[in-house]
């Protein structure tokens, strides 16, 4: 049995150590963030095996990965950066190291000539990626954009302190047809005083620039976040601005997550606030949140919009992608690649339905 960990937050490590609990009079062999920053509590359930994760890398000679369906997933880094001082992935994954050019085009041109339309770069800050190599995201893009093949790419996990450095080019990078008009951008907090507090590296002011200058260039564009409510010593004022920062930049699609303390990081040493703040701030922001998906959803109905099959979740539908990477379901079995042009018909708030008009050959459907 083998378990790949992660302890992001403290719900997950509780999930993971169940896991481990259950399987502890198995062959047990333990991988992933957890043994290299929590072995003492592994053991304190079990007495596993560890597979360091850059051991399952070298062995397997490559950073590209088919996925479901049309997928494929290429890892162009790990570590990080950033200094955050909540963060005990950081602990775990070291330092900045990214994968050299050639073995992420590599990766792109294997999985495109398999099938992948929807090729994922992943890290856990692609925009860093290249930084310790004096190369930037941005020329990596145009290098991918020149890959024969019928894909796109969809970027991963953005800081937005590395998003400043290379914000000109990689807007202009994005305008690639083998480009999603897709970004995540997590922030984590729309006051300056917690994100100071946090150590992210920007204000909020930075945010509202990053999201302007790609809208103003691709007005349709999803943009995606995270955030943390209940940080160590967020007034009620601070949460307001995060509240207002999410209403001005009008994220589709959010991550919110209650603060949990993590070991070893700075802020395990400032006092936590209530979790009945954390949730109900929480439940403030989904709230909004919802607001905004369905606005942004609703801009689309009645639209025609080109489309790729790229999942299925149900028989008889099909996940398609458009290229602002909007989640379009189609009621139709259609071959993972096909591509063709739909109208928009309902919002279903974390996904919109639509009717094929034309297939990829240009005909009627």
């Amino acid at each position: 049995m083998i378990v790949n960990t992660c302890t992001v937050i403290g719900a997950t490590e509780r999930k993971m150590m169940r896991r481990l609990a259950a399987f502890a009079g198995r062959d047990l062999y333990v991988t992933g963030c957890m043994p290299l920053v929590q072995m003492e509590l592994i053991n304190s359930v079990c007495t596993p095996h560890v597979i360091h994760p850059d051991e399952i890398h070298e062995r397997y000679g490559g950073v590209g990965t088919p996925g479901p369906g049309a997928v494929g997933v290429v890892q162009v880094a790990s570590g990080c950066v950033g200094r955050c001082s909540y963060c005990i992935t950081r602990l775990a994954r070291g330092r900045l190291k990214s994968a050299p050019p050639e073995e992420i085009l590599d990766a792109v041109r294997g999985l495109a000539a398999s099938g992948a339309y929807e090729i994922q770069l992943t890290g856990q800050d692609v925009a860093a990626w290249g930084l310790d190599r004096g190369e930037s995201l941005p020329d990596l893009l145009r290098a991918i954009a020149d890959v024969p093949g019928r894909f796109a790419v969809r970027l991963g996990m953005m800081h937005p302190a590395s998003v400043l450095g290379i914000l000109g080019p990689l807007v202009d990078a994005c305008g690639s047809d083998k480009v999603f008009r897709f970004l995540h951008l997590p922030v984590q907090s729309g006051s300056d005083a917690v994100l100071e507090r946090m150590q992210r590296g920007y204000r909020a002011a930075d945010v509202t620039k990053i999201v302007d200058t790609f809208r103003e260039r691709y007005p349709d564009m999803m943009i995606s976040s995270d955030f943390i409510t209940g940080f160590p010593g967020e007034t009620d004022e601070e949460f307001r601005e995060t509240l207002e920062l999410l209403q001005r930049a009008a994220f589709v699609k959010v991550n919110i997550t209650r603060y949990s303390r993590r070991p070893g990081t700075p802020a395990a040493a400032l006092k936590d606030l209530p979790d009945r703040i954390r949730k109900d701030r929480s439940r403030a922001l989904l709230f909004e949140a919802n607001r905004i998906y369905d606005r942004y959803n609703e801009r689309w109905i009645g639209r025609e919009t080109p489309v790729v099959a790229t999942e299925k979740n149900a028989s008889g539908s099909t996940v398609c992608r458009n290229p602002c990477y909007l989640n379009v379901v189609i009621g139709e079995d259609l071959p993972f690649g096909f591509s063709g042009r739909a109208v928009i018909s309902n919002n279903r708030r974390h996904y919109v339905t639509g009717t094929l008009v034309l297939s990829d050959a240009g005909h009627g459907v």
